[in-house]
């Protein structure tokens, strides 16, 4: 028996969301269509796809190994479509980039300007996260790029990266923080007692700030736990406590006194990203484009964004 990329989808959708019902009413068919097609692919498959345990639905060994490819088969028979309709003129193109709160500040505004002035009629589309939410949301198939940071311990393996600049983070308070030197920074040791306000869990800025201290050789003090970046950046207008941020995203927070860090400082690698198994469209290899010249223009002529270096 053949099988139909609707089977394909129907099944991804009851995968990811572990309920018959739910998946019917994402992709828009009836429950009884859907388990109607779900029992057609596992009875041309010759295998059992799903399993209810105590009451919950669970994928048996062969829906362990049929998901990922699924999901790859879906991914590409998506990205075939997007690049014969640009090529025959149906659509213009989508491109769908990711930035972290920093990045999509600074970085992404002159970027986007510039291809939406080439290509008025592409689908742009922008979405703002954490560096390890932004990598989920790549290898799920739903951005063609990403500006995100660089983890200590290496890329995911299913996404192609290339590093092109530093971010540099620094010590964001409402008051001079106690251990400032004469010459106007701090080392890390000297936020050992002092409240932070934290970023929530998915931030690659929670993770930084944590293993700075830990190096610096001691836990922090949190005052403030969970925080998106607009928040936590009220939470210190407010005295609540400090926190480490990128500079480039305090040059509007007259409120705020940013403090340097002291050599060797805490500084990051931004890097852009996309999965490595998919063909980028042509609007995404547009993008792509455009940022690195971008990049390297501002490089040359000193016109990188505060607290940005070269790589």
């Amino acid at each position: 028996m053949e099988v139909q990329l609707h089977q394909l989808r129907y099944f991804v959708a009851v995968a990811e969301v572990r309920h018959f019902t739910q998946a019917a009413d994402v992709v828009g068919i009836t429950q009884p269509s859907l388990s109607k097609q779900i029992h057609a692919l596992e009875t041309g498959l010759g295998a059992p796809l799903f399993e209810r345990v105590r009451g919950n639905i669970a994928l048996t060994a062969a829906g362990e190994v049929l998901l990922p490819l699924a999901k790859r088969i879906l991914a590409d028979v998506e990205t075939a479509t997007r690049e014969v309709q640009e090529l025959v003129g149906l659509r213009r193109g989508r491109v769908r980039l990711g930035a972290t709160p920093s990045l999509a500040t600074a970085l992404a505004p002159p970027v986007l300007r510039r291809f939406r002035d080439a290509h008025p009629a592409v689908d742009l589309r922008v979405e703002e996260g954490g560096s390890q939410d932004l990598v989920r949301d790549l290898l799920r198939g739903d951005l063609d790029l990403a500006l995100i940071i660089m983890p200590a311990h290496g890329a995911d393996p299913g996404l192609h990266t290339e590093e092109i600049l530093r971010e540099s983070l620094v010590v964001a308070s409402l008051d001079e923080v106690p251990g400032t030197s004469p010459a106007g920074d701090l080392r890390v040791t000297d936020l050992r007692g002092q409240p932070l306000v934290m970023f929530r869990e998915g931030y690659d800025l929670r993770d930084a700030t944590l293993q700075a201290c830990r190096e610096a050789g001691f836990e922090p003090t949190l005052s403030v736990d969970g925080g998106e970046m607009d928040a936590v950046l009220s939470f210190v207008e407010a005295g609540l406590g400090v926190a480490l941020v990128p500079g480039i995203v305090v040059a509007r927070r007259p409120v705020i006194r940013v403090t340097r860090l002291a050599p060797p400082g805490v500084r990051r690698t931004i890097a852009v990203a996309r999965r490595r198994d998919v063909v980028p469209t042509h609007a995404g290899r547009e993008l792509r484009r455009i940022l690195m010249d971008y990049v390297h223009t501002a490089i040359e002529s000193d016109g990188l964004p505060p607290g940005v270096e070269p790589r």
